[in-house]
């Protein structure tokens, strides 16, 4: 058995999971731990998970689904690689305050000896400074200016998220962290749009 976890915009929803029952025969529906879950005659299911990890405890109906799924939010993203770091405060799906930058952070070298170590505190020092950077943004854009967010979505590189959000700072945003954890690349404008579309996403998880 095959398994696959895909993202849906609210939007999209009853469209796909009326897709979902031409491609596997009829399909019963039922609520489950929070979540749709859709069993289709050939075997096929997929469990429908709300975005930010929120229960679902209406009828079994996608459109209900979908309202739940689209239902006004105040929520975050921060995304953070070496190369630079995204972030925006998001209201449902409209982003109202946003900061995007970029850090220069050497790769990494084939020197050996103290060459290879001089080099190697160099790169540390310059990815220590990009994410207390980072941290000043995030201090300024998520928490003093978009202090009414109840979720925060998060990607990029772990470590280096990680490490931002060690920020004292920061420590509210901690406890906002929520699914699913986006990986992308280095942080530019483009990046961060499709970031806001995927953090407000229902996830399916197929099998």
């Amino acid at each position: 058995m095959t398994s696959r976890t895909v993202l849906v915009p609210p939007e999209r929803l009853v469209r796909w999971c009326t897709n979902f029952g031409t491609r596997h025969g009829d399909v019963g529906a039922a609520v489950s731990s929070g979540r749709l879950v859709l069993s289709a005659a050939d075997g096929a299911t997929a469990e429908v998970n709300l975005p930010f990890d929120r229960a679902y405890d209406g009828a079994p109906d996608p459109a209900d689904v979908a309202a739940a799924a689209g239902a006004p939010l105040a929520w975050a993203v921060l995304l953070v690689r070496k190369g630079g770091f995204a972030m925006a405060v998001v209201d449902t799906d409209r982003v109202v305050a946003s900061k995007v930058g970029q850090r220069h952070v050497q790769g990494r070298t084939k020197a050996g000896g103290q060459s290879q170590q001089r080099f190697a505190r160099r790169r540390d020092n310059q990815a220590r400074q990009a994410y207390e950077a980072a941290a000043d943004h995030a201090h300024r854009v998520l928490v003093a200016d978009g202090s009414n967010i109840d979720a925060l979505v998060c990607g990029g590189d772990r470590t280096a998220v990680d490490a931002v959000l060690a920020d004292r700072r920061l420590a509210r945003l901690v406890q906002l962290r929520v699914e699913p954890w986006l990986a992308v690349p280095d942080p530019r404008r483009a990046v961060l749009q499709q970031a806001v579309a995927d953090g407000r996403s229902l996830r399916i998880h197929l099998s």
